[in-house]
């Protein structure tokens, strides 16, 4: 008899009424995924932290704040997974919400099936962005405007074919894709990330990516 897999608790903030509704719909039909609660406000937000969330499904844009405000306070009490949805997609916000700490960062006008592969990808410790963001990043990038001001240039001893990696993660691949292109397995590819984390101290695609590119080792 196989383990069916454990339902994961979403939580919505989001103060637009008919996009939280419209995720709502998305995610309700979908087995093991379940919506603990929505919320319009920073504030009613922060209520959702009691409910232990496995992921924050979050807006940015809030009527009492920056959704941003809240990505550390999730960290420290609860720990869930955080996926950005909004419809900023500026090089500056993107920035901020990899250096706040989101997990992943997707636009509203993403298609519902988007959405869900985004969300189980998250919880699976993937680090989906949108294209649009993506694109921003490289744009930044390309631009040689610094991510951080005073980035240090540390030594993580990362390899060729780990930054190979890095580089396909910042152009938007996903773990198969990534493989794809490499020659090698997914699972092949999952050791080279757990590597990464390690000698890069992070625990997200998106941080891996953001902070190899502040140390100087990833040149886009």
């Amino acid at each position: 008899m196989t383990d069916e897999p454990r339902t994961r608790r979403i939580a919505i903030v989001e103060d637009d009424p008919n996009l939280r509704d419209h995720f709502v719909e998305i995610v309700s039909p979908v087995a093991n995924l379940d919506i603990v609660g929505t919320a319009a406000s920073l504030l009613a937000g922060r209520n959702l932290l009691k409910l232990k969330p496995d992921l924050f499904l979050l807006d940015i844009g809030l009527p009492d704040g920056s959704g941003l405000d809240l990505v550390p306070e999730i960290a420290e009490q609860c720990g869930a997974k955080i996926l950005i949805v909004t419809s900023f997609g500026d090089r500056e916000t993107v920035i901020d919400a990899i250096r706040a700490g989101a997990n992943g960062y997707l636009l509203k006008d993403s298609a519902p099936d988007d959405i869900i592969a985004a969300i189980q990808s998250t919880l699976d410790g993937a680090a989906p962005v949108s294209p649009a963001a993506a694109v921003y990043i490289l744009e930044t990038m390309r631009a040689g405007e610094p991510l951080v001001e005073a980035a240090e240039q540390e030594d993580h001893d990362l390899s060729a074919r780990e930054i190979e990696l890095l580089n396909l993660f910042a152009r938007g691949l996903t773990y198969k894709e990534a493989a794809r292109q490499m020659g090698i397995s997914p699972l092949t590819v999952g050791n080279y990330v757990k590597t990464i984390y390690s000698k890069l101290a992070v625990h997200s695609r998106s941080e891996a990516v953001y902070e190899a590119l502040k140390t100087g080792q990833l040149k886009l």
